[in-house]
């Protein structure tokens, strides 16, 4: 199976969208925005994660979130595995920024280690056959709790019970409509939970 190349959102205000992520999270970041006007309301049952290296990073990054206009879900904090804090985008994208380091040891920067993608399942057993099935390999796997995918690239992806996820975001589960969200990477095909894949965009220029 093809690495995630990016994500695309999907927003009304693609343009505003695009604004956004450059301002708070810099022109790096392989998330690209398009325009849609599907319904949806709630959780849109994935979540976006910045991995960064210290404290200071994770609250410079959500810092400029805020500032370019996202809302605090959870404000930043220290936890028993490290530090981090999530924030809702105007587009309604749920992101968390986080960081196994309680301290810092450099100067903050926006500098990113990885960006992860995790999708919320009904059924995380059932979910992971089908994407073996497609090709990727587990790389950690706690049974029908969560599972994270070996696959090195710009996103890693993992899995997580719907409800879950939603709780470790700090929002309500319930959600219904389109999750506007496309995963360019091995598609075309639909998983389970309604998820889009696309072609990847490097073999479609191949």
């Amino acid at each position: 199976m093809a690495l995630i190349e990016s994500v695309t959102l999907e927003a009304a205000d693609p343009t505003a969208a695009q604004q956004f992520y450059t301002a708070a999270f810099g022109a790096d970041v392989p998330v690209r925005v398009r325009a849609s006007e599907a319904p949806t309301d709630g959780f849109r049952g994935f979540t976006l994660s910045l991995i960064v290296s210290q404290p200071a990073n994770a609250d410079l990054l959500l810092g400029a979130a805020l500032q370019a206009g996202a809302t605090a879900i959870k404000p930043a904090a220290k936890s028993f595995w490290g530090y981090g804090g999530v924030v809702q985008a105007p587009d309604g994208t749920i992101w968390k920024v986080a960081t196994s380091s309680k301290k810092d040891t450099a100067p903050a920067s926006k500098e990113i280690d990885q960006v992860a993608l995790l999708l919320g399942v009904a059924d995380v057993a059932a979910s992971k056959r089908f994407y073996v099935e497609h090709g990727l390999t587990v790389a950690k796997s706690f049974g029908r709790m969560y599972v994270e995918f070996a696959e090195a690239g710009p996103i890693k992806l993992a899995l997580y019970g719907r409800r879950a996820l939603a709780k470790d975001a700090g929002v309500p589960a319930d959600g219904i409509g389109s999750h506007r969200l496309a995963i360019s990477g091995a598609g075309p095909f639909t998983d389970p939970d309604g998820f889009l894949w696309e072609a990847s965009k490097m073999a479609a220029a191949s």
